[in-house]
């Protein structure tokens, strides 16, 4: 009958010794924002970072601003060469994702893993030097009840050689056969920095025409005669010719903003054609 009381008893001491789990986080894990290869076309990709914290731990979870400094004006590198890009919180579109409040991501531990989306944006039309650029981002998570977490991961993107090209038109107006009738138009070049390029002009449309030899022909329908010859030339209103190879082309190197080249267009005098509307279409051709 004595022995009753003291498992009773026992059993009590052993109750009283369980304690509460301190609330805390573990160190995160992330995944790198991987670009890929950017010929200047927006892009979009996102990583991940895996937070690990007590059920009911609230924590708050930051990114740095890089090798810039500045979370919202984020950089890659390539030596002295730069690539803007932006991390946000939620969507695309959401929240700059810093490391202060409000730009930080809050939440509350559950006692498994937490996997929160970095969304990376790349904006379109940055033509910078080919090359490899990275930056480096520190994630922080803290909290009111642990000591602040940190982890890294790598913002990487390839820049690849690209061009654009845009052209006008070139519009000589009325023509008088007594004189001869200039004009201009402008092919704009735009190419990564440092890449270098050609723009050719083709011969038109005119049967036989050539580069050296172009020729307008008339718009209306039924009309028959000869067509109104015209040179394009490069350099100035003298020339030289504007062709479409070696040594009659117009070469040049990006500097990764858009570069204006002039085409100097001319009708030159005593062609008495018939009277009307004269058209003809070139092919800009840039190779880089």
């Amino acid at each position: 009958m004595m022995r009753r009381p003291a498992l009773v008893m026992l059993f009590l001491l052993v109750c009283g010794a369980l304690t509460a789990e301190a609330a805390t986080c573990r160190t995160p894990t992330a995944t790198g924002v991987v670009f890929g290869t950017y010929t200047g076309a927006l892009v979009e990709i996102t990583g991940t970072i895996t937070i690990h914290c007590t059920n009911g731990a609230a924590y708050d979870v930051g990114l740095s601003g890089g090798d810039s400094g500045s979370v919202t004006a984020r950089t890659m590198e390539n030596g002295t060469a730069k690539l803007n890009y932006a991390l946000t919180s939620v969507s695309y579109t959401g929240t700059n994702w810093g490391n202060t409040s409000p730009t930080w991501v809050t939440g509350t531990g559950t006692g498994a893993n937490q996997v929160i989306t970095v969304y990376g944006e790349l904006a379109a039309a940055q033509y910078g030097t080919p090359g490899a650029y990275t930056d480096t981002i520190t994630v922080t998570v803290s909290g009111a009840s642990f000591t602040t977490k940190t982890a890294t991961f790598t913002v990487t993107a390839t820049v690849a050689k690209d061009c654009t090209i845009a052209a006008s038109s070139l519009a000589f107006g009325n023509y008088i056969a007594t004189a001869a009738s200039n004009s201009t138009s402008t092919i704009t070049a735009t190419c990564t920095n440092t890449t270098t390029y050609t723009v050719g002009l083709n011969q038109g449309l005119a049967a036989g025409a050539t580069v050296t030899t172009r020729e307008m022909n008339i718009t209306q329908p039924g009309t028959a005669g000869k067509g109104l010859n015209y040179t394009l030339l490069s350099g100035s209103a003298t020339g030289p010719n504007w062709g479409n190879t070696s040594g009659s082309w117009v070469s040049g190197t990006g500097t990764s903003i858009a570069q204006p080249l002039t085409v100097y267009g001319q009708i030159p005098a005593n062609q008495y054609v018939a009277p009307g509307s004269y058209t003809d279409t070139i092919t800009a051709t840039l190779t880089y």
